[in-house]
């Protein structure tokens, strides 16, 4: 999850089950916690989503508003082409169509004050779609 230049910086390490994990680094005077987080994919029980989301919440307000919080992984929802109330948390260049999963990632981030890094970036359009 780190490069191993860091690893004597790691202070900590935090689990949730085997879907979230934070690391908490020192780098200086910086404090960086970085959780990789695994969302159950569609398909699975509601309870199972809610537990993760739930999970995923505590470990964030765990997280002291001085340090520096980076969320990676998959958490398996689709956020859609538009960021239409979603402004802060959308760059507007996502793709495809939002889904219920990719409603509650943007109601997560609006909460919490986070950004959906790769939908401030215009992609490249792939070839196959120019066609």
């Amino acid at each position: 999850m780190i490069d191993k230049s860091l690893k004597d910086d790691v202070v900590d390490v935090r689990r949730r089950g085997d879907r979230i994990i934070l690391v908490k680094l020192v780098v200086g005077d910086l404090v960086l916690n970085v959780i990789s987080a695994y969302a159950p994919q569609v398909g699975h029980d509601e309870s199972a989503k809610r537990q993760f989301w739930d999970d995923l919440d505590d470990m964030v307000r765990a997280v002291p508003i001085r340090e520096k919080l980076f969320i990676g992984g998959d958490l398996n929802g689709h956020v859609g082409t538009t960021n239409t109330g979603f402004e802060t948390a959308h760059g507007g260049f996502g793709f495809g169509s939002r889904n219920p999963e990719g409603e509650e990632v943007l109601d997560f981030a609006v909460v919490f004050d986070l950004m959906l890094a790769n939908t401030f970036f215009q992609k490249r359009v792939p070839l196959s779609d120019l066609q």
